[in-house]
C-alpha cells in the first residue's frame, strides 16, 4: 500500500524505525515467519531456506557450523511483531498475517506407524493439500514406501478404498527412484495403474493413478518408461485425462503424464495409436496446454517424428492452416523451442504451409529466437527453419538477406 514502511530499510518517509531485532538478519527486512537455527540465532524462514538451499551449512551470523538444519519456530518473536504492526498501523504499517507451520515430521511419522487405516491416511492426504512445505516434509523414504505398499495391496488385505486412498497421497507426494523401481517392476503393480486409469470408479482414481504414472516415469529410465507405457490402459487413460473438458487438474496430469512417458523412443508409437498426438495438438491450438505448454509442446514434438504422428498432430490441430497458426503462436517463451521443432515437421513437406507460416508471422519470432536468450539448441533448430522456410519469403521482404542468421542445422 501506498506509504507503507519500505521493509529493507526499516524506514518510512514519516522516518519510522523497524526495530533491528524484529529484521532478517540475511534480507534486512521486517521477519514474517521468525525461526531458530541450531546455534539460537533467528532468521525469518524464506531467507534461511534459501541460505541452506543453495549449499551453506554455516549459521550466516555467527559461521558457526549448523549441528542440523531443524528450524524452531519463535513465536514469541512473531508475536512482538504483529503487535509492533498493529501499534503503528496508523504509519502505514500492515499486519504480517500468522504464518501456517509446515507439518510435524513427528505427527507424520507417528500416522505412518499406525498402519492401513482411512482416518491416518485422510490425516496424510489432507496435510499433503496443505501446502508444498508438507508434501516436502512428508516425502521421506519410510512414508513413500508405506504408501506404496498399502496403495497397490501386496496382500495387506487393504479394501479398495484404503487403497484409493494411498494412491491420492501418493499422486500428490510423489515417488523417488526407490518408490519407481518398487512400482515399475512389480508386473502387477503396473497392471493395476493400467486398470485404474483406464476404467477408474471415478475421475479423481483415474487422476491419481496417472500422477502416480507420470511420477513413476519421471523418477526411472528410459527402460522402465517404455515398461509402463506398454501397460494395456496406461497410455489409452492419460489421454483421456487430456481431452477431459472440465476438468484442470486431470488435463494437467495427462500432459505430464505423456510427456514423461515419450521421452522413451520406444512409447511414441504407442502413444500416437493411441490418441496422444492428435489429443495434445488439440490441447495446443485450444490455447497452450492446460498450463502445461512446454510439456505438450515437448510431447508434440517428439509424436511428430514418430509414424503417423505428423498427420494427427496436424488432424489435431484442425488442418494444416490451423496448426501452423497455433504453432507460430507457440513460438514465444520457453515452448518456443519445442514449437519451432514441431512446426518444421509440419511444413517440411509443403510448400503451401510453408507459405502459411510466413504469413502467420514465423519469420519474425524465429529471428527473435536467433537473436535472444535462447539455448544453443532451440537456436539451431530456428535457424533450420529459417532456412527452409527461405523460399516462401516474399522477394521484396526486408529478411531476405539475413543470411547471417542461417548456420548450419
Amino acid at each position: 500500500m501506498p506509504g507503507s514502511v519500505p521493509l529493507a530499510l526499516g524506514l518510512d518517509t514519516a522516518g519510522l524505525q523497524v526495530p533491528w531485532y524484529f529484521r532478517c538478519p540475511i534480507s534486512l527486512e521486517l521477519m514474517r515467519d521468525p525461526v531458530t537455527v541450531s546455534t539460537g540465532q533467528t532468521y525469518d524462514r524464506a531467507s534461511i531456506e534459501s541460505w541452506v538451499a543453495t549449499g551453506n551449512t554455516t549459521c550466516p551470523v555467527t559461521r558457526a557450523p549448523l549441528a542440523d538444519f531443524t528450524l524452531i519456530p519463535n513465536h514469541t518473536l512473531r508475536r512482538l511483531i504483529q503487535e509492533w504492526c498493529v501499534a503503528h498501523r496508523s504509519m502505514g504499517v500492515e499486519r504480517i498475517p500468522t504464518p501456517k507451520q509446515p507439518a510435524d515430521p513427528d505427527l507424520v511419522r507417528s500416522l505412518v506407524a499406525q498402519g492401513p487405516g482411512l482416518p491416518a491416511l485422510r490425516r496424510l492426504r489432507a496435510l499433503a493439500r496443505e501446502s508444498d512445505k508438507n508434501r516436502l516434509v512428508m516425502a521421506t523414504r519410510e512414508t513413500r514406501a508405506a504408501l506404496v505398499e498399502v496403495a497397490f495391496g501386496s496382500g495387506s488385505g487393504a479394501s479398495e478404498e484404503l487403497e484409493a486412498e494411498a494412491m491420492a497421497v501418493l499422486a500428490l507426494v510423489g515417488l523417488g527412484e526407490a518408490e519407481a523401481a518398487e512400482v515399475v517392476g512389480r508386473e502387477e503393480r503396473v497392471a493395476r495403474l493400467g486398470k485404474v486409469l483406464a476404467g477408474g470408479p471415478t475421475l479423481e482414481a483415474r487422476v491419481n493413478a496417472g500422477a502416480v504414472v507420470e511420477a513413476a516415469a519421471s523418477a526411472s529410465g528410459a527402460e522402465a518408461r517404455a515398461s509402463l507405457g506398454a501397460a494395456e490402459g496406461v497410455m489409452e487413460g492419460l489421454v483421456a485425462l487430456v481431452e477431459e473438458k472440465a476438468n484442470a487438474r486431470a488435463v494437467r496430469v495427462g500432459i505430464r503424464g505423456l510427456f514423461a512417458l515419450c521421452l522413451a523412443k520406444e512409447n511414441r508409437p504407442r502413444a500416437v495409436s493411441a490418441g496422444a498426438a492428435f489429443a495434445l495438438a488439440r490441447r495446443v491450438a485450444e490455447g497452450g496446454g492446460a498450463g502445461e505448454p512446454e510439456r505438450a509442446l515437448a510431447a508434440v514434438e517428439r509424436l511428430c517424428r514418430a509414424e503417423g504422428g505428423r498427420d494427427a498432430v496436424v488432424a489435431g490441430a484442425g488442418g494444416g492452416s490451423a496448426a501452423v497458426t497455433a504453432l507460430v503462436r507457440a513460438m514465444s517463451g520457453r515452448a518456443a523451442e519445442h514449437a519451432a521443432g514441431a512446426l518444421v515437421a509440419v511444413v517440411g513437406g509443403s510448400e503451401v504451409l510453408q507459405v502459411e507460416a510466413v504469413r502467420a508471422g514465423a519469420m519474425s519470432q524465429l529471428l527473435l529466437m536467433v537473436q535472444g536468450g535462447c539455448s544453443e539448441r532451440a537456436k539451431r533448430k530456428a535457424q533450420h527453419l529459417l532456412k527452409l522456410l527461405r523460399s516462401a519469403w516474399p522477394t521484396t521482404d526486408c529478411i531476405a538477406n539475413s543470411d547471417d542468421f542461417l548456420q548450419p542445422y
